[in-house]
């Protein structure tokens, strides 16, 4: 059972998505919300995020909205600096801070503002650390950002019960095509 999910995916460029209102954005949305709640009803009690835009962004919206439902659930954000949105327009300064607002825990894991990449690593290895499993947007042919949080986690897999789960993008595809049965 997991109790504490760490969830990534690609970053917001990663996917080419440079507008939220991207039909893209919905879907996976759909689909996190799928696969958190299956982990809600198994036990799951809190989603483990470092608020990087794309997939971990809108995973905690998701589970801001999931809250209503599952009041037991509980959202962290553990960034891995301080001011990790400085550079960010100021819509997306907007939504990162919205989630942060609704979070239970917030904290940044070097409590200093970006120095060099090896504050990103230890945020990877942190989060792998703090969680008993990893829900992942992955997509083999393009490996990008998430592959970071996964050798750490294939690390910790060989060595504990540490559990990873992939959402590959056929299954985006498929929450997408349902949609389109639906009209």
């Amino acid at each position: 059972m997991v109790k504490i999910m760490a969830v990534t995916g690609y970053k917001t460029h990663e996917l080419g998505i440079f507008d939220e209102k991207h039909q893209g954005i919905k879907y996976i949305k759909k689909v996190l919300e799928k696969r958190l709640i299956s982990f809600i009803e198994d036990g799951l009690e809190w989603v483990l995020i470092s608020g990087q835009l794309g997939v971990e962004l809108w995973c905690g919206e998701v589970v801001i909205q999931l809250k209503k439902q599952y009041p037991q659930l509980r959202l962290a954000v553990l960034t891995p600096f301080y001011n990790q949105e400085s550079n960010w327009n100021e819509l997306k300064k907007e939504q990162y801070n919205q989630v942060l607002l609704q979070a239970d825990y917030v904290d940044s894991i070097t409590k200093r503002e970006y120095e060099n990449p090896s504050q990103l690593k230890l945020k990877n290895q942190y989060i792998i650390e703090k969680s008993d499993g990893l829900l992942v947007i992955y997509d083999d042919d393009k490996p990008g950002s998430p592959s970071y949080y996964l050798t750490n986690a294939k690390l910790k897999s060989e060595s504990s019960n540490y559990q990873i789960f992939y959402i590959y993008p056929d299954e985006i595809e498929l929450a997408y095509q349902d949609d389109m049965l639906e009209w």
